[in-house]
């Protein structure tokens, strides 16, 4: 008959529970070193959230300043633009003793001022020919004529209108003709 019993370990030799709580301490030590792997990725992702987190809301708040300043000061350019035309009126006022034909003078080159001012800040009249197709668009038709030109078509202009920038400011108005 064989023996079937085990032998007993040898000393300094690992017997199977050895082997077993080294492997679960090795475990455990590899466990716990990911786990502070992971406890220091997650506060590095936390410190880059917030401080993504605060550069949005600096950027915000920078962007919202930026808008506030535009729509304060959106006037200054015009405004700077017309300074010119009211110095020339009150020059032209200042003369007290004026000819009509100074008077006039004076009134057209001011108109030259207010008209160069209105373009440069892209103020453009609207000064439809006669026979132009009539817009309803730009084209506010303030009476319908009998006339001798194809129907629907402006006759004349009793008003300019204005476009700011391609959007209507004022609709010219206009005289347009009867359909035949």
């Amino acid at each position: 008959m064989s023996d079937t019993t085990p032998t007993p370990p040898q000393a300094g030799e690992p017997n199977g529970e050895d082997i077993v709580a080294a492997h679960e301490a090795d475990l455990l030590s590899q466990a716990q070193a990911e786990l502070a792997e992971l406890k220091a990725k997650s506060a590095d992702l936390a410190d880059q959230f917030l401080r993504a987190k605060a550069e949005a809301e600096n950027a915000r708040r920078r962007a919202e300043d930026e808008i506030s300043k535009s729509r304060k000061f959106a006037v200054e350019s015009f405004a700077d633009s017309l300074l010119p035309v009211a110095d020339s009126l009150e020059a032209g006022l200042a003369i007290k003793d004026a000819t009509p034909q100074q008077i006039r003078e004076g009134a057209e080159a001011t108109l030259r001022q207010l008209v160069a001012a209105l373009e440069r800040n892209k103020v453009m009249a609207i000064n439809p020919a006669p026979g132009t197709k009539f817009d309803p668009h730009q084209h506010q038709a303030i009476s319908v004529v009998p006339a001798e030109q194809e129907a629907n078509t402006v006759v004349g202009v009793l008003q300019k209108g204005y476009l700011i920038a391609d959007r209507v400011l004022r609709p010219a108005l206009v005289t347009v003709t009867a359909p035949k």
